[in-house]
């Protein structure tokens, strides 16, 4: 018995489902874990912290920031600056805060015309300079959220713990770029977050990221990646990160802030850099970020063509019932992990921002394509 053959409009209408199914289950399954973790209570885990920071030309932020930094609330720990060829201020700003602090280091880097270095060089210094088996994260121009950020991000270092995954956000402004740049952080931080719950870590950000310094020399620090300009934290995470050795920290007492780009054309630059790293992942890492990618884009065609191609099983509002569904488990679980990042005020813009996103990040992809690559460049 033959069946009958399928018609284009059923076809396009299994496509759609199949965008629906992926998409249901990276929310349900994945995203949802970061939605509705509730972090253990974490006491007594004080050890010797070092915290690098690596400048180039900060003397502004260093001057605003620094403060911050050195009154943490936490019984020993040091900061080392890593002065990277900076022409400003910088030296003479480092050279004040060495004077009032006994746990303030600097760390000079100075310019050779026949040698030239990246970021990932002046943190390989920063980490060999250091007294300290921990390690913390930060860059020149981010404060954290509170004196309590040390303690909250080094309290999971322990154990089988080697890696400490935590938040650096934005600050909030008035204007449609400014919640556009915290949304797509957001939801960067949403996925990331996510897959290190899930067992599944990927990724974390300069901004504000911990790990042990024998875990640096055990993969070799960055050696598989050095000629990348950028990756000195994802891909180090990417590579070093296991099962077990990695842990979240989303306390808000933990979150680093920074300036957020004033321009369409510096966030372009910035992101730019950021998704160069991407097709040096490993494989598994691709595959999960692809077909959530693709998904979405499926999803959303599937439902245009549906709607104009109606299938005659199925009503028109059937797709429309289940994009529906779909939108309101991405809401709920959103605003769940919205509310625990303070990034709550974006939640109504999330259809809009994720249509913005699935157009951007193609054009940055071409864009790259373009550009002259730079050493030196932040997270």
């Amino acid at each position: 018995m033959q069946l009958p053959p399928l018609s284009p409009q059923l076809i396009i209408f299994s496509v759609f489902c199949f965008g629906f199914l992926i998409q249901l289950f990276y929310y349900l399954f994945i995203f949802s874990r970061l939605a509705f973790y509730r972090k253990k209570p974490c006491k007594g885990n004080t050890p010797p912290v070092s915290i690098i920071i690596c400048a180039r030309n900060e003397d502004d932020n260093l001057t605003a920031y620094l403060p911050i930094i050195m009154a943490q609330d936490y019984p020993e720990y040091e900061v080392i600056v890593v002065n990277d060829c900076s022409f400003d201020n910088t030296p003479d700003v480092l050279k004040e805060f060495e004077k009032k602090h006994s746990n303030f280091r600097t760390i000079t880097i100075k310019e050779d015309e026949y040698y030239k270095h990246g970021k990932k060089f002046a943190i390989m210094v920063g980490i060999k300079g250091a007294k300290y088996e921990d390690l913390l994260f930060t860059d020149a121009d981010c404060k954290p959220n509170s004196d309590q950020w040390i303690k909250n991000m080094i309290c999971e270092l322990k154990g089988e713990a080697e890696i400490v995954l935590g938040y650096g956000g934005y600050e909030k402004e008035k204007g449609l770029l400014n919640k556009l740049i915290r949304f797509d952080t957001f939801q960067i931080a949403q996925q990331y977050l996510s897959f290190c719950l899930a067992g599944r870590t990927y990724m974390g950000v300069g901004r504000n990221l911990a790990y042990k310094k024998s875990l640096f020399f055990k993969i070799k620090g960055f050696a598989s990646h050095y000629f990348i300009e950028s990756g000195d934290d994802d891909l180090f995470v990417n590579e070093a990160a296991t099962k077990r050795n990695s842990k979240v920290e989303i306390a808000v007492q933990s979150h680093t802030v920074s300036k957020p780009k004033t321009s369409y054309r510096e966030w372009l630059r910035q992101k730019r850099r950021h998704v160069s790293t991407s097709s040096f992942y490993n494989f598994k890492t691709k595959f999960r970020l692809g077909m959530l990618f693709f998904s979405q884009w499926i999803l959303y065609i599937g439902l245009v063509a549906t709607l104009l191609i109606p299938v005659q099983q199925f009503p028109y509002y059937v797709p429309l019932c289940l994009f529906g569904f779909r939108l309101l488990v991405q809401l709920i679980v959103f605003k769940l992990s919205m509310d625990k990042l303070c990034e709550n005020d974006l939640i109504w813009l999330t259809p809009f921002f994720e249509l913005m996103l699935m157009f951007f990040y193609p054009l940055v992809m071409v864009s790259k394509l373009f550009v002259k690559k730079s050493k030196w460049t932040k997270t």
